[in-house]
């Protein structure tokens, strides 16, 4: 969702040249943090440096560090986590904020608010959730299997397989991008949906009736065209406490607050540009070119009043989103995967970990089911006549995205945590899931530039 924009800057209003300068650094230092190859990559990294360290002397410190008590507190209400669960339950709800912002936007002005055009990929994710849960139950109905986890391989990374894409340049059509931006969508939602119905604890009453009521504070602040994101954000908190002890995993508090958070504009933006001009007027006539800025008091007031407004111009839902992307593609998500992909193979025994039913389903079911999924379904649907491939997108793509699919790093891990509660199986899932995460961008890298050999898109279309 996010675009890097160009600076609207001009630096002939800039007086000074040490601050344009500045200005210039920080627009490519955004559009650095704005580029979903370099935060996906900054996570591979965060990833592979967790391997690393937990298999030297310094892992024991390291989950020591991590084992560390941290208290959280509102009012005469506290409650003590881990680290590691400060990490996987508060910090992953600002990344669940951040994945409902993207789920709103797609609502509002994407793929998602054309039924019929998202109904492709969307069931596509279907498939793509179903087949890899079913051959993951299959290898695990034995005596010996863990059949609880059969959510652990339905989930695909989008962060990350949308970062391989980008690598492989005009390779990719827009289009695919796009349909497969609307897949990962549609499985992340299936996988909340998982996450709250399965994998919660036992319900408290109590603090579910006190989450329903942040619920429909948050539907009042909606409802009165209340356009301050900072109270959407607190009372956000209030229900991210309720939830964490209601029993419902606490990093759905970050999706709902995202559907509550206005997607408009208090402003009304087709008057804007008169109203401008006015102001731009005002200005003028109020701008004394003798005068220092500190006595300029009639331009100044004039000025931060169209700055106020210009804040509003900007919906809140977009203005949440410009104050954490960053925060979570380059803190929270490599924070996430350092903490939880410490897989610790000292004295563990490979053969034993490969013959797990758990890594053989959740490796099989990923790395075989979500392209088994997504490409059966898209196939059937297209055949059927239902509905059509997008534009400039073929086959080649489709199956494309089916291998990608198989990267499902972020939701699975969380997904395993709260699944596997025997350190065996953890590490068994963990396994699986970096293993198979790294076959499936490597072998969709390698059948999307050998079937798109010799041809590129441009602006959408193919060329030979």
């Amino acid at each position: 969702m996010t675009q890097t924009p160009e600076s609207i800057i001009d630096e002939e209003i800039i007086g000074i040249d040490a601050v344009a300068r500045r200005i210039e650094k920080r627009d490519s230092i955004h559009e650095i943090t704005s580029n979903g190859t370099i935060a996906a990559a900054v996570m591979v990294l965060a990833a592979i440096l967790a391997v690393i360290v937990a298999n030297t002397p310094a892992y024991e410190a390291v989950h020591h560090f991590f084992e560390t008590g941290v208290t959280l507190g509102i009012g005469s209400w506290s409650a003590t986590l881990t680290l590691e669960q400060f990490v996987n339950d508060f910090l992953m709800a600002i990344f669940f904020l951040l994945v409902g912002i993207e789920l709103k936007y797609e609502m509002t002005v994407g793929q998602l608010r054309r039924p019929r055009q998202a109904a492709l990929p969307m069931l596509a994710a279907v498939g793509g959730v179903a087949v890899p849960s079913i051959i993951y139950m299959l290898l695990n109905l034995g005596a010996n299997g863990a059949p609880h986890g059969w959510a652990v391989p339905m989930a695909t990374d989008i962060a990350f397989a949308l970062g391989i894409m980008s690598l492989l340049g005009d390779r990719v059509a827009p289009a695919t991008k796009v349909f497969f931006s609307t897949l990962a969508i549609a499985d992340d939602i299936l996988a909340i949906i998982v996450i709250a119905v399965f994998y919660g604890q036992t319900p408290s009453i109590p603090w579910l009736a006190a989450s329903l009521g942040c619920v429909v504070v948050l539907a009042a602040l909606h409802r009165c065209h209340c356009y301050s994101s900072r109270w959407y954000i607190a009372v956000g908190l209030v229900l991210w406490v309720c939830m964490f002890n209601s029993g419902i995993h606490a990093t759905l508090a970050g999706v709902i607050l995202a559907l509550f958070l206005p997607a408009r504009s208090d402003i009304q933006l087709d008057s804007l540009r008169g109203w401008l001009g006015d102001k731009a007027v005002v200005l003028d006539d109020a701008y004394d070119e003798g005068s220092h800025v500190l006595g300029q008091h009639d331009f100044t007031v004039v000025a931060e009043g169209v700055e106020r407004v210009m804040h509003h111009v900007t919906p809140p839902l977009q203005r949440v989103e410009h104050a954490i992307s960053v925060l979570v593609n380059f803190l929270i998500l490599p924070l996430f995967a350092f903490v939880n992909a410490q897989v610790c193979l000292v004295g563990a025994d490979p053969a034993a970990i490969v013959a797990d039913p758990v890594t053989r389903g959740v490796f099989l079911g990923a790395f075989l089911g979500k392209p088994i999924g997504i490409i059966g379904v898209t196939f059937v649907l297209v055949k059927i006549g239902f509905a059509k491939l997008p534009r400039s997108v073929d086959w080649r793509q489709i199956i494309g995205v089916g291998l990608m699919g198989g990267l499902g790093f972020t939701m699975s891990i969380l997904i395993a945590g709260l699944a596997f509660s025997v350190e065996s199986e953890v590490l068994a899932a963990k396994c699986a899931i970096l293993a198979c995460s790294v076959a499936s961008a490597i072998v969709g890298s390698v059948f999307i530039l050998a079937a798109t050999h010799g041809s590129k898109h441009v602006d959408g279309a193919s060329e030979a």
